[in-house]
């Protein structure tokens, strides 16, 4: 190895250690905070959300102390003193920030937002089933492996292991607190690469916008916070006029520092979310292609495209690996042939919002006009900024998913663009940070530099925080009431109306233990209340929607066998029938009554229609179940059939 390969190795480890060390112990700063906040706001009996406004001032309280300390920390960098005083008040500004936009709200209730409704549903029940084991196993059906990705499941699995909640229970305290210590590395990752100040400001921006949109989702709202300082590394990766030209002589690691950090990202896309993945990917591979492109054309030889291909394989090889972490028990079986791959109905959703292009710069509101800010900035400045060139990359790749997605209506599918918006919007937030204050910055000099003007602008720009910040309870709003109106895994509505029928869920699970003999994950049950299965981990029969079911399952078969047994005659055909079932058969069901009769309530997939899933009634006769066959509990509206 020469001398100057040896020394980029040698700064490559020290840059790389470096940040790390910073990530890690900002992380530690960013969890201690949530965690501290989470327990004081758990010792206090709140009203609900949606019944008073007491948590709602106290959010916008707690959000102003937190700005303030980010506010702290920016003038403390700028004025270059006590620096890790500052880094410290940032962390700890942006961690609480993020701790009581969220906390706060949703500090009288045991659910996060959304409470376990909808998708929420199926995101608990895949934190509940990997509570119950660290193995990777399918959120609902036995004895297949993963189709999503298990990532943040599994570490949220073993953060309710360790603090001994349940998984259900769990949710609330690790999406929080994942989001804070995502915040806080994003922070860690800009000041890295801009200047200080502005990186704090950047990282608040776009925790602020992200919570407000991403939240609900906070798998993904992780990758959403991550996702600019990722492009601008990857963008540092790939474009190298400096390297091109022969004028390396600055101390870098040759931008495999960069590679490194893109692949880390991507491999980490890879684990929590395949979307945000393909997009990221997609994103990427774009600024190869115009790297390349600017590297002929500056160098006139096609040469110039072998260091990027090289760089660019270099983040393949390393996502790839790490998204084996969580993939390779899928593609075995996968590639075994031993289990069947049905149709997968995943990418069958188009939403009204999905059929158009975003275009948040052109709504008349405070973040609209902060979107058209980083728009014109993107703009003006994508000749001369390799942050506004990486930024404006990402834009146009988003842009250029959702084209692809609305086509691939025309071939029965898409590709799901309609879950963008939050990332389109913390990318343009970052570059409004950078917008607004370059633009501040020319303004400053045009009025010949008066002396209160930087004073004035700090104002409006913490205004406009202060004003976007308070919002973010209401526009949440929706999510929030459902956390307070869900019935939780306990029995109880935070709200203190009387819960839903899942209140009967501990006595049917104490029933099913008592009369099977066996742990929650041995047995099979076949539900249309799937809300039993998130809070405990049986496994189903059936999922809830084709949409969120493993393909190696066959969901419509099932759907079609399930319907089969309704319609015969005797419990011994019945039984015959589960003995010769293709897949694990169910060892209970449990059904709701109607008159002489069970009904489940089962789904099919109706895409392109909108509503995309189609509620159906299958009916059981009571004539298919008997004391020889079955055991036979009826508890609240259910009846619980274990067979014997």
């Amino acid at each position: 190895m020469s001398e100057r390969a040896s020394g980029r190795m040698g700064l490559l480890a020290r840059q790389a250690g470096g940040a790390a060390g910073e990530a890690v112990l900002a992380a530690v700063v960013a969890a201690v905070v949530a965690a501290v906040g989470l327990a004081a706001f758990s010792v206090v009996h709140w009203p609900a959300f949606n019944s008073s406004n007491v948590t709602r001032a106290l959010t916008t309280v707690g959000q102003v102390a937190a700005l303030a300390m980010l506010v702290a920390a920016v003038v403390l960098l700028r004025l270059r003193k006590w620096g890790w005083a500052a880094k410290l008040l940032s962390w700890g500004g942006l961690s609480a920030f993020v701790t009581v936009t969220l906390g706060m709200p949703l500090a009288a209730t045991k659910l996060y937002l959304f409470g376990m409704s909808v998708d929420q549903e199926f995101r608990t029940q895949y934190l509940t089933r990997l509570t119950d084991s660290a193995a990777l196993h399918d959120m609902n059906y036995a004895e297949l492996p993963p189709f999503y990705p298990a990532g943040w499941f599994w570490l949220g699995g073993r953060f309710a292991s360790l603090t001994g909640m349940a998984g259900w229970e769990a949710f609330k305290p690790f999406a929080i607190l994942g989001l804070a210590v995502a915040a806080v590395v994003a922070l860690v990752l800009w000041s890295k690469l801009i200047r200080a100040d502005w990186a704090v400001a950047v990282a608040a921006a776009t925790t602020a916008v992200t919570l407000a949109y991403g939240a609900p989702e906070a798998y993904s709202a992780v990758l959403t916070l991550l996702l600019g300082p990722a492009l601008v590394l990857g963008w540092g990766a790939l474009h190298r006029p400096v390297a091109a030209t022969g004028d390396d002589s600055s101390p870098t690691a040759g931008g495999w520092g960069a590679v490194l950090g893109t692949g880390l990202f991507l491999g980490l896309g890879a684990t929590f979310y395949s979307l945000y993945f393909g997009v990221a990917v997609f994103a990427v591979c774009l600024m190869a292609v115009i790297a390349a492109a600017l590297a002929v054309r500056a160098q006139h030889t096609w040469r110039a495209v072998w260091p990027i291909l090289v760089r660019l394989i270099g983040m393949g090889v390393l996502a790839g690996v790490l998204a084996l972490a969580v993939w390779t028990p899928f593609l075995l079986k996968f590639l075994s042939g031993k289990a069947s791959l049905g149709s997968g109905s995943a990418f069958h959703y188009l939403p009204e919002t999905g059929s158009r292009l975003p275009l948040p710069m052109t709504d008349f509101d405070l973040l609209g006009v902060f979107c058209l800010v980083g728009t014109i900035w993107l703009v003006l400045r994508a000749g001369s900024s390799r942050r506004a060139q990486a930024l404006g990359i990402g834009v146009v790749a988003i842009y250029l998913w959702c084209l692809l997605s609305m086509a691939a209506t025309a071939a029965g599918t898409t590709l799901l663009s309609f879950r963008l918006e939050s990332p389109l919007l913390a990318l343009l937030a970052a570059a409004g940070v950078f917008g607004f204050a370059e633009g501040a910055r020319a303004v400053y000099q045009a009025l010949n530099e008066p002396s209160r003007f930087r004073i004035a602008a700090a104002a409006v720009a913490l205004a406009g925080a202060i004003g976007f910040s308070q919002g973010i309870p209401t526009v949440l709003a929706t999510e929030i009431t459902t956390a307070y109106t869900d019935t939780d895994g306990n029995g109880d509505r935070a709200d203190k109306r009387a819960p839903s029928a899942v209140s009967y869920y501990r006595e049917i699970d104490a029933k099913l233990l008592e009369q099977t003999g066996r742990p929650r994950d041995g047995s099979v049950v076949l539900t249309a209340d799937t809300s039993f299965l998130a809070i405990y981990p049986y496994y189903g029969f059936q999922a809830l929607t084709s949409h969120y079911a493993n393909p190696l399952a066959d969901f419509a078969a099932r759907t079609a066998e399930i319907q089969r047994w309704s319609t015969l005659k005797t419990p011994q055909e019945l039984t015959d029938a589960l003995g010769h079932c293709r897949w694990r058969a169910p060892d209970a069901f449990l059904f709701r009554r109607s008159g002489d009769d069970y009904t489940l309530r089962l789904s099919q997939d109706v895409y392109p229609n909108d509503p995309n899933v189609k509620r159906i009634t299958v009916t059981f006769p009571k004539a298919l179940f008997d004391a020889g066959h079955y055991r036979i509990t009826d508890i609240g509206p259910f009846t619980l059939m274990v067979r014997v």
